[in-house]
């Protein structure tokens, strides 16, 4: 089994963990010695406290919203989603967004987002003059209907 290996960067981080069994994403914590208020458009980097090692270059680790707080408080991530690469050794930091009308606050250790380790795949980039033809082709946004 492959582990993903977590380096506390500061003594107060909670280590990211699973809500349930069945939880794709690891929670992950502010780490933040005060209450963080994000008014309404506002943002801010907060830091996890945390660093990872991932098992190997074929795997990245993603950082996505909660879905709670993005739907009950719009709180999103200001970068959409989070890519962590297999080499980066960093403290592990959510940049935040404050996507609703009225301010929200961010306790010390509550869960701000989570973590998804996936595979991925390298590909060698070769240059091209055409690309197969498909029956979509070149039909973007919409083309497939609502």
């Amino acid at each position: 089994m492959n582990k993903l290996l977590v380096m506390k960067v500061r003594p107060e981080a909670r280590l990211p963990e699973r809500a349930t069994p069945g939880s794709a994403g690891l929670d992950l914590c502010a780490c933040i010695e005060e209450p963080l208020t994000l008014e309404p458009g506002g943002h801010a980097l907060v830091p996890t406290g945390i660093a990872i090692a991932l098992p190997g270059a074929d795997c990245a680790a993603f950082v996505f919203a909660r879905s709670g707080l993005a739907v009950k408080h719009g709180l999103g991530l200001a970068n959409g989603v989070g890519v962590i690469d297999s080499d980066y050794r960093g403290e592990v930091c959510v940049g935040l967004v404050n996507q609703y009308e009225k301010p929200h606050r961010i306790l010390p250790g509550e869960r701000i987002a989570q973590l998804v380790v996936m595979p991925v795949a390298a590909m060698e980039v070769t240059e091209v003059e055409t690309l197969e033809d498909t029956s979509r082709g070149s039909g973007g946004f919409g083309s497939t209907g609502r």
